[in-house]
């Protein structure tokens, strides 16, 4: 079924856990993140990112996330990941998206404010949730040469309680040390922060860049007061072993031998992500 970012983290908050965030730019992903949701009997957010219009439009992929959704056993939310503009973002609305993030955290703070500002005021016309980012986590999704840059990670707790109250957006995506794509040295993630952050925000916080982290530093995250974690590298990666292990063992010779070898291990890989995340830490 359909359903609202806030309300996927309610559930989260509710159990002291994290809500998976997959970004599916494609078909393979798309099915692998639902059916390891509907597996694990578990709300899911499944996201398109701007920067993966080059792969698969949303306007191609968008109605697919949309009917997938409203016909998934549990709640899935349809969430556009770091839009850059708003016409972008009104597009992934006007599909029937039901959250948006808006990303302007390269931008000055108060640039970054406007943008965000805008997009609360646009989202609300559509009942839709909006996500913003302070700070800025480096890396991106889905590059081969992703760029690992530690300086300057870490959301200052102050400037971020400011931004949400200028904003009115629903989640905050902060900087703590992690980096999209994959890690070219160990995390540092600041525990300490992310319990500031959720002192003073007052909104769930969101962390981007979950592939790679160990199940110790997830955990460790979570008990701080993440309620939402990106997770994309390390699933689509877990696709393209499967079909390498798939070509050498037996040269198929149709497309759907391999499409279907990489679903099936994107949708292990997606479970034990959501095993990490959606588990209550002990105390």
């Amino acid at each position: 079924m359909l359903a609202s970012m806030s309300a996927v983290l309610d559930w989260a908050e509710e159990r002291g856990c994290a809500a998976a965030a997959f970004d599916t730019p494609n078909l393979e992903l798309l099915l692998a993140a639902i059916a390891a949701a509907e597996a694990r009997n578990e709300p899911v957010i499944i996201q398109h990112a701007q920067l993966h219009e080059h792969e698969t439009s949303i306007d191609v992929i968008g109605p697919i996330m949309v009917a997938r959704a409203k016909a998934a056993r549990v709640p899935v939310c349809v969430m556009l990941d770091h839009g850059e503009d708003l016409d972008y973002v009104k597009r992934a609305l006007d599909l029937g998206f039901s959250a948006v993030m808006i990303d302007g955290s390269q931008l000055p703070y108060q640039e970054n404010v406007d943008l965000a500002r805008a997009a609360v005021e646009l989202a609300r016309h559509y009942g839709a949730d909006v996500e913003a980012e302070i700070g800025f986590t480096t890396g991106h999704e889905g590059l081969e040469e992703a760029d690992d840059d530690r300086e300057n990670v870490y959301t200052d707790p102050a400037q971020a309680a400011r931004f949400v109250a200028d904003t009115g957006i629903d989640a905050l995506a902060a900087s703590v040390g992690t980096v999209h794509g994959f890690y070219q040295a160990d995390p540092q993630l600041d525990f300490d922060r992310i319990a500031e952050l959720k002192r003073v925000c007052g909104v769930p916080l969101v962390m981007h860049g979950g592939s790679g982290l160990s199940r110790e530093d997830t955990r460790a995250a979570i008990a701080a007061g993440i309620r939402k974690i990106n997770y994309f590298s390390y699933m689509s990666n877990a696709g393209v072993r499967a079909v390498e292990a798939l070509i050498a063992e037996s040269h198929p010779k149709y497309f759907h031998a391999l499409a279907n070898a990489a679903t099936k291990a994107m949708q292990a890989d997606a479970e034990a992500a959501m095993d990490m995340f959606s588990m209550a830490p002990s105390a």
